[in-house]
């Protein structure tokens, strides 16, 4: 494994935000996905290259990094993505919340599953839409959709899916026959879907590929807003930089109309390091899935052997989702923050008695994660 990804990196002092909630105290950081590993070198030395330059002016998406991304898309994902489609963003965050905006009209619903991340929660009524929760359902080792339960909550009213795949915080990867019966779903029901796939690059299952819903036929795709990025998988959260991908002028149309005026531009950096990244990072990459691998067995097997503790598999992310709901404890969240800890509450989610790890860290901090909440829940 390479030093990089074995050698915890000090980012204390840098304005981190992950750090920076727990300046001052001895709390360990596992909340934010924000990985603890630096970006790969191709990306580094990009950014050196364009820094070196000195200016740094308003950019355009150059043709070379639109090229890069629909190779990108043909080559992981078998997906012939058109260039019209592409829709550049500053995020994926401020693309579900157009996506609100530009589907329906004020008073309208929007369904999303929970456990969620929290955004798509707060994304329709910033739009002034309603927003349904559907529940996950967890059945064995797995989160699964109950379709049953989406098509009873569905009203006239109700416009847009918003959809997260893989799925935030559960970590599953949906199956080509979950998303062919969502679709329909959504056909049915004249629904457009919104699917956040930040982290498609984070697989944690060899055997599982991810497929984006909207490659599945042209029917769904037509009725589909795609939301992607490369700074979850390389490891650049903070170059704010994504892409919708839209193949339904209208739907395209009404989607840039309803962005116009707020959306921030791309800087000239978060450019250079897409580029990068999708041009030259697959080696970095995979050894970074080598190590996230390692540390979710890890993960999972320390947890497993916790009391009061449970853990579904995640298929991919950095991610672990942890049910804490037979502790007995008010708040599993402040319980292990109290013991040095600091994990994302589950109530963030819409499940409440749930805590959110993430194990993008070296082995050495994920392994002293462990010994606080081994030592916290010891008799």
């Amino acid at each position: 494994m390479p030093l990089m990804f074995e050698t915890p990196i000090d980012r204390r002092g840098t304005a981190a935000s992950k750090w920076e909630r727990y300046r001052g105290r001895d709390i360990l950081p596992f909340w934010v996905a924000d990985m603890e590993f630096p970006s790969p070198p191709a990306v580094i030395e990009a950014l050196h290259a364009r820094v070196d330059h000195g200016i740094f002016g308003y950019t355009n998406v150059p043709d070379s990094l639109r090229e890069a991304v629909l190779e990108h898309l043909s080559r992981d994902y078998g997906w012939t993505v058109h260039p019209e489609w592409l829709v550049w963003l500053p995020g994926v965050v401020p693309g579900l919340n157009v996506a609100c905006r530009a589907v329906g009209e004020p008073g309208d619903a929007v369904v999303t599953a929970v456990p969620i991340y929290f955004p798509f929660l707060s994304a329709p009524t910033n739009a002034d839409r309603r927003c349904q929760h559907w529940q996950l359902v967890r059945r064995g080792d797995r989160w699964e959709m109950d379709f049953d339960a989406l098509q009873a909550l569905i009203e006239p009213r109700t416009r847009l899916l918003l959809l997260c795949n893989p799925q935030n915080p559960t970590g599953r990867v949906y199956t080509r026959e979950e998303l062919l019966a969502l679709a329909e779903l959504a056909e049915r029901n004249d629904l457009v879907i919104c699917s956040d796939e930040i982290h498609a690059g984070l697989q944690l299952t060899e055997a599982k590929r991810h497929v984006p819903i909207a490659s599945l036929a042209p029917e769904i795709a037509r009725r589909s807003i795609t939301l992607m990025a490369p700074t979850k998988t390389y490891n650049m959260p903070g170059l704010g930089f994504a892409f919708a991908i839209i193949p339904d002028a209208d739907l395209r149309a009404r989607f840039k109309a309803s962005g116009a005026g707020f959306l921030a531009h791309i800087g000239p950096l978060a450019v250079t390091a897409a580029e990068a990244a999708y041009r030259d990072g697959e080696a970095w990459l995979q050894a970074l899935l080598a190590l996230l691998r390692a540390n979710h067995a890890r993960l999972q097997e320390a947890v497993t052997a916790l009391p009061g503790l449970s853990m579904t598999p995640s298929e991919a992310t950095c991610l672990g989702w942890i049910d804490a709901c037979e502790l007995d404890v008010e708040d599993p969240h402040r319980f292990f923050e109290a013991a040095g800890v600091g994990l994302s509450p589950g109530a963030q989610f819409g499940a409440p008695g749930f805590v959110r790890f993430n194990f993008g860290c070296a082995p050495p901090m994920l392994e002293e994660g462990l010994k606080r909440m081994r030592a916290a829940l010891a008799p």
